[in-house]
């Protein structure tokens, strides 16, 4: 065995931190979308069902603050901007942006925005739209059609071959907002589908018990869910089974079920993204 002296041993130890920290602010920041395919899907039906109020209405507006411990990671905004009509259909357009804080910049700099038009029953994706200016660029689009049951991925003007989905599918984005639409019971298990474009994943998450968080001096009554890991088989390229990456989330037990706080984890590094005091 030939030896390792102390100061090789300093920067393989760094090499790990910082390999850690590169994936872990992958994973959150540009798989933190990807959380919301774990929510559940309300019924196909044209419109919003009788009796139901929107959770949501235009204008609304929150935002997530991320955290390494004290240091600041980054932020999240989510937007319900005004109805747009698409291909002569009626739609919620949603949005989020993603950046790195300054700090994270000079590891791995992340600014994203994505676009999300669903019908206004909220039960199906219609157009969505990803711009990521990174290591890793995107200018990406997913076409649905849903007579033919397919979903076409475009990246930079390169089209690839349609892939079939399944009646309901989403888009990540959207999954958040059709999440707002569902009851979630204590100790459950809740599936959906959802694309990327490229792959048509049905996944699968645990809804656990009730918990009362603090943020920011505020307390919160939520719900637990944590979804199962095992989708990373096909979403490998980003973040490894073997890094034992954690997701968890925490939303509002009532019937706006906004998300209050986000936990994610890969290896020995974690975040925490919390929504800021004022924006609900």
């Amino acid at each position: 065995m030939i030896p390792q002296n102390k100061s090789t041993a300093i920067v393989s130890k760094q090499e790990r931190i910082y390999h850690g920290f590169t994936k872990s602010i992958i994973f959150g920041l540009v798989l933190i979308p990807m959380l919301f395919m774990y929510f559940p899907i309300v019924n196909a039906s044209d419109k919003v069902p009788p009796g139901r109020g929107i959770p949501f209405q235009i204008g609304e507006k929150l935002t997530y603050r991320g955290t390494w411990g004290i240091i600041p990671a980054g932020e999240l905004t989510l937007e319900v901007l005004p109805k747009e009509t698409i291909n002569g259909i009626e739609t919620y357009h949603f949005v989020m942006i993603t950046k790195t804080s300054k700090v994270v910049d000079l590891i791995y700099k992340i600014r994203e925005r994505q676009d999300s038009y669903v019908d206004t029953g909220i039960t199906h994706s219609i157009f969505y739209k990803k711009k990521t200016e990174s290591e890793h660029p995107r200018d990406e689009k997913i076409d649905f059609n849903w007579k033919k049951l397919e979903a076409t991925y475009t990246n930079f003007g390169e089209t690839k071959p349609p892939i079939h989905i399944l009646p309901g599918t989403f888009d990540p984005l959207a999954l958040f907002y059709a999440l707002r639409f569902h009851n979630l019971k204590e100790n459950s298990e809740i599936y959906v589908p959802l694309t990327d474009g490229n792959l048509n994943i049905e996944v699968r998450a645990i809804v656990g018990k009730r918990d009362v968080i603090e943020i920011e001096g505020k307390m919160y009554d939520t719900i637990e869910v944590t979804p199962n890991m095992e989708m990373l088989n096909k979403l490998d390229k980003i973040v490894k089974k073997s890094d034992h990456p954690q997701l968890k989330v925490w939303v509002t037990a009532d019937e706006k079920k906004i998300p209050i706080k986000i936990r994610t984890k890969v290896g020995i590094i974690s975040f925490d993204f919390d929504l800021v005091l004022g924006s609900l």
